[in-house]
């Protein structure tokens, strides 16, 4: 990459990260919050549903104006809402109040995987490889955003930390202002109109390109289904149904497997933050941070093979290592093995498949394809919490990883199907 590709990768993988880490601060506030509002865990789950559905169902229309308002300008969008969404939490004086801010998060941080992966994709010729640095700022942010949160709680009070937290997001954003995303229009996408500086891209000429309507949306739309897109929607959305289902209730599965291995506490049990930091939630920690590997794995692999052809590979591998999931716990190290090779493949698929809707879409459509995929990954993939939990009640870890199994199954059959029936756009 050169020196402007550098930077709209540096851009987008920190703010990815950012979109993450106050994503998973608000379970970690939450143990504050019950005591602080006087009110219920079934309460405050619902303040964070809300918050959370906002943050799934708002990126197709983040991924139309996308296609219509430009990339970067979005993106500086979010940041600034989020940072301005954890300040009104850090003042909000009733639990209405932070309903409120919760879901004015919810709204600013959904337009940005549309944005930053648009921005990525239509700006970068190595795009496999900057997707798969971009996912490895998404893996920071997951793993040490509350980790980073909780910290700060044992020695602050949680308004102060939820002030503090809005510091990352302006750094990020003033950086973001001086990133220069025109430097970096690779020469094809200016030729066909894939680019935020292009001709295509300012058909207003004024950066926008146009005004948004439900006949523009129609039209993207239609011209995304006509080359098959459907095909890549079902497998997104099983993706996210597989990440959803298998990350929901895993530090609870993994605090399971480990107690009849091991019992080591870190902390002092008697602490309200005791729960944060014991063994489980340190591998819980571990898988997610090796995920790290996986993006860039999956990056480079997105650069080296049609990517659609290593999706079939990778969930082939993820329904063989949900079936050795629960015999795996017969030992520590076995079990450690395959939560952590789970851990590698689980993110490895993502660049793969963010690198497939690019593949899949056209330049003038990349915004609202991204738009509709991640409505299919955290909205109908947000399913999945629902599916774990049911089956969990009802059934055991066990069954639950035998679901996860058939999953991944149909998922590598819809990565097939759409090698040999979808049209390649790029």
């Amino acid at each position: 990459m050169d020196r402007a590709e550098r930077r709209i990768v540096a851009f987008t993988a920190g703010s990815h990260g950012l979109v993450h880490t106050y994503e998973l601060s608000i379970p970690i506030l939450l143990t504050v919050w019950i005591a602080e509002f006087s009110t219920t865990a079934a309460t405050l789950g619902l303040v964070s549903t809300v918050g959370y559905g906002l943050f799934g169902v708002g990126a197709l229309p983040g991924g139309i104006l996308v296609d219509r308002f430009g990339s970067k300008s979005l993106i500086l969008a979010c940041l600034g809402g989020m940072a301005a969404s954890f300040l009104l939490v850090s003042v909000a004086p009733t639990l209405l109040a932070l309903a409120l801010a919760i879901a004015v998060w919810g709204v600013t941080a959904s337009v940005y995987h549309p944005a930053g992966l648009s921005l990525i994709s239509t700006s970068v010729d190595r795009r496999g490889t900057a997707l798969g640095y971009h996912g490895i700022g998404g893996n920071l942010g997951i793993a040490l955003g509350p980790l980073a949160t909780a910290l700060l709680l044992l020695a602050f009070d949680w308004r102060v930390v939820a002030a503090a937290l809005t510091v990352p997001a302006v750094v990020v954003a003033a950086y973001g202002l001086t990133v220069d995303v025109d430097a970096a229009l690779p020469e094809s996408a200016v030729v066909d109109g894939g680019g935020e500086g292009s001709a295509a891209a300012d058909e207003t000429g004024d950066g926008t390109k146009g005004e948004v309507s439900p006949s523009t949306i129609v039209d993207d739309t239609r011209v995304l289904l006509a080359g098959g897109f459907l095909i890549v929607f079902a497998f997104v959305t099983l993706s996210g149904l597989y990440y959803r289902t298998f990350l929901t209730f895993l530090p609870d599965l993994l605090g399971d497997a480990l107690g009849g291995l091991v019992d080591v506490r870190l902390i002092d049990p008697e602490s309200p933050y005791a729960e944060e930091f014991d063994l489980a939630r340190y591998l819980y920690v571990a898988v997610l941070m090796v995920g790290v590997l996986g993006q860039y794995l999956g990056g480079r692999i997105a650069d080296w093979v049609r990517p659609e052809r290593g999706l079939i590979a990778l969930m082939s591998v993820l329904a063989v290592l949900a079936l050795l999931f629960v015999p795996a716990g017969a030992t520590t190290a076995s079990f450690l093995a395959v939560s952590l090779a789970l851990g590698v493949a689980l993110f490895t698929v993502q660049p793969l498949s963010q690198a497939t809707v690019a593949a899949y879409s056209p330049s003038e459509a990349r915004g609202i394809s991204f738009g509709y995929t991640y409505l299919g990954i955290f909205g109908v993939g947000s399913l999945g919490a629902a599916l774990a939990g049911t089956v969990l009640t009802r059934a055991g870890p066990r069954e639950l990883f035998l679901v996860l199994a058939v999953i991944a199954v149909v998922g590598a059959l819809a990565a097939a199907a759409i090698s040999r029936f979808a049209t390649r756009r790029d």
